[in-house]
């Protein structure tokens, strides 16, 4: 399949307050083409209709993870087994506590964070040659909506399109990082009413069920053959006897 366009959609999981939370993570799905979007959220849209037959759930009621029972939850999460997912895990009690002392520096780190799991994914499906860097052309992102200003969503879109189309240079390492995607056109970002994005609720189930693993497994989410799996800070992280590397990365403010 010719793949020139990715549709990334996702949610977050937690609340980014260290003194008081442990973990917050990003999580989400990408689809590789039209056909496969409009596939996947008929897909959803049949589960949706059968769960509010079965469960006799209130009608117009938004069936995401807060609203449904953990069986329904998990039906949910099955019918995406097919699709391509993501997680960034954050160790909120792991970062620098300068991050947390404003607004402004927590937005700002969380787009970092946002910027990097979705370069780490992207890199990953090149080097398992499931996309090719010179074929890319726009990559779409749909995102719950939250409070971000606008000139923060700008910002966020300004920043994904310079990390993925022109390469990144670190002055203080003094090395500049390779574009992702050199023939890059746009990256588009939408913030959505997950209510009207069926997709975007896909998401919310899939950072509901990662947030699950992270507390039943004490901060770890196993990776799988479609689940990408990041971690800021970033070490290596032990499950059932074997290690898993996240990153090396980190980030002050």
């Amino acid at each position: 399949m010719k793949i020139n366009n990715l549709y990334i959609y996702s949610d977050e999981s937690g609340v980014f307050d260290y003194k008081h939370n442990k973990y917050f993570l990003f999580a989400g799905l990408i689809c590789f083409s039209p056909k496969e979007r409009d596939r996947t959220a008929r897909k959803y849209a049949h589960v949706e209709n059968t769960m509010r037959e079965t469960n006799k759930y209130e009608e117009g009621l938004e069936l995401k993870a807060s609203n449904i029972s953990n069986k329904d939850k998990n039906k949910f999460y099955r019918s995406l087994n097919g699709n391509y997912k993501f997680c960034l895990l954050i160790k909120e009690r792991n970062l620098n506590s300068a991050i947390f002392q404003n607004k402004k520096h927590k937005q700002r780190y969380l787009d970092y964070a946002y910027k990097m799991v979705l370069k780490k994914c992207f890199q990953q499906l090149i080097e398992d040659k499931h996309i090719k860097k010179t074929k890319i052309k726009n990559v779409f992102i749909y995102a719950d909506e939250h409070s971000t200003a606008t000139d923060g969503k700008y910002e966020l879109r300004e920043n994904l399109l310079n990390e993925f189309k022109n390469g990144t240079f670190n002055v203080e390492w003094d090395k500049f990082f390779d574009p992702i995607f050199p023939l890059l056109g746009n990256v588009e970002v939408n913030f959505c009413d997950s209510s009207s994005t069926r997709l975007v609720r896909a998401a919310d189930i899939i950072a509901n069920h990662c947030f699950y693993l992270v507390n039943r497994n004490n901060g770890i989410v196993e990776p799988t053959s479609n689940m990408f799996v990041y971690y800021l800070p970033g070490n290596f992280v032990t499950a059932n006897g074997f290690e898993y590397f996240a990153n090396i990365d980190n980030m002050s403010v």
